[in-house]
């Protein structure tokens, strides 16, 4: 039988001529010095990579605000990260408390229950944040060798901010605690030792402005030393923490790394620490708030309440008889803006994730957003929320 040759398009037939400004839940933009790394390729275990690794660990201890050593990468996305760092914790019989608000916290419930663990999931409900207290009721009746949750959970905007004080009921009780940080590190503080946290998890696409597909865990000592303890060995072999660090930390082969995505990662964590955190994330508080306070101006409302409303990920109600397909796909082919559906909830997301917090982005972005209701036949004011974005931008301006 004769294969035919197929026809292919070149990307310049299947691009858009003018590139989407990506203000959706992730991918973000990312800056120049990014793209132009991610040109680059190099031997994944040559000198100039071992420096490269090194100065990520380095940043990384930075970024995550942590002095462990082990700090890991996976060829994935973000959710490779999350079962990198479940499935070198869980394991048959591990008693597992994971803490549910919406599709990303309920995906690590999946991930320890595919690892072997028992694992009781505490529905806190996709609008809500979940209370110590609560949590502390369950872990004194349960006695949970791991407990699982997320700062952020971006499939509804919801910000889990009572993080500090699960990490000390964590510690109190001896129990491992993991944190979904993906839409969360370096927007907004998190401070992996301070707060106890044993193992926290980022993708390279969302806050840190780094390209998709390459992603860091970062594991506690104690951690670390439940890894190294256990009797079997992990059934996924590319995710085995033990495997990678032979990469990580010994300069040696597990895998053949993605070295142009590491290079990308390391000049958007460069990046980062050349910003500082305390000025990323008083520009992200700052670009989060003006956004919030336009679309409120424009005549939408806002789908999380403020005490538990996520910055880095905005969700906005959809009026009566609109849906997202119809919002997201019209304000991408008319206005060349990218935003975000959801998972269920009848809402749009727009991110406020590194890049997207730009002045120019967000006026971009509110004038297509408002135009789009109008010309959907749901009359917003437009005019007043591009004023209202100006003067939270001044007034604001933390």
């Amino acid at each position: 039988m004769k294969i035919a040759v197929p026809q292919i398009d070149p990307l310049t037939n299947i691009l858009p001529e003018e590139p989407l400004l990506m203000m959706g839940a992730g991918p973000v933009p990312i800056p120049q010095a990014v793209a132009n790394a991610n040109s680059i390729v190099i031997n994944h275990l040559g000198k100039s990579m071992k420096k490269v690794v090194h100065q990520i660990k380095s940043m990384g201890g930075y970024i995550f605000q942590t002095d462990t050593p082990w700090i890991v990468g996976v060829a994935g996305p973000g959710s490779a990260a999350m079962e990198m760092a479940v499935a070198n914790l869980v394991w048959k019989d591990t008693s597992v408390l994971s803490i549910c608000n919406g599709f990303f916290s309920s995906r690590l419930a999946q991930m320890a229950e595919r690892s072997g663990g028992i694992v009781k999931k505490v529905d806190v409900g996709e609008k809500n944040s979940v209370v110590a207290q609560d949590i502390r009721d369950q872990v004194e009746k349960l006695r949970p060798t791991v407990i699982t949750l997320v700062q952020g959970e971006t499939s509804n905007t919801t910000y889990n901010h009572q993080l500090v004080e699960i990490g000390k009921i964590a510690k109190e009780f001896n129990c491992y605690l993991i944190v979904d940080a993906v839409c969360t590190l370096s927007t907004m503080p998190l401070k992996m030792d301070e707060w106890n946290i044993d193992a926290v998890i980022t993708g390279g696409q969302k806050g840190l402005s780094s390209i998709p597909g390459v992603s860091l865990v970062a594991f506690s000592e104690r951690a670390w030393d439940r890894l190294n303890s256990r009797s079997d060995q992990i059934p996924q072999w590319t995710l085995d923490a033990k495997l990678a660090s032979n990469f990580w930390h010994k300069n040696s082969y597990h895998y053949t790394a993605p070295v142009s995505g590491l290079l990308a990662l390391h000049e958007a964590m460069r990046l980062i620490c050349e910003e500082t955190l305390p000025v990323r994330f008083r520009r992200h508080l700052t670009c989060s708030k003006a956004l919030q306070n336009a679309i409120t101006t424009l005549g939408l409302e806002l789908y999380i309440q403020e005490e538990n409303r996520l910055n880095s990920v905005i969700g906005i109600s959809l009026p009566t008889n609109m849906d997202s397909k119809t919002v997201c796909e019209h304000i991408s082919n008319k206005y060349r803006v990218e935003i975000a559906g959801s998972f269920g909830s009848p809402i749009v997301r727009i991110g406020q994730m590194g890049e997207q917090c730009r002045v120019h982005n967000l006026f971009r972005t509110i004038h297509a957003f408002g135009s789009t209701f109008n010309d959907l036949s749901f009359k917003l004011d437009v005019p007043a929320g591009m004023a209202e974005l100006e003067n939270s931008l001044q007034r604001i301006n933390l």
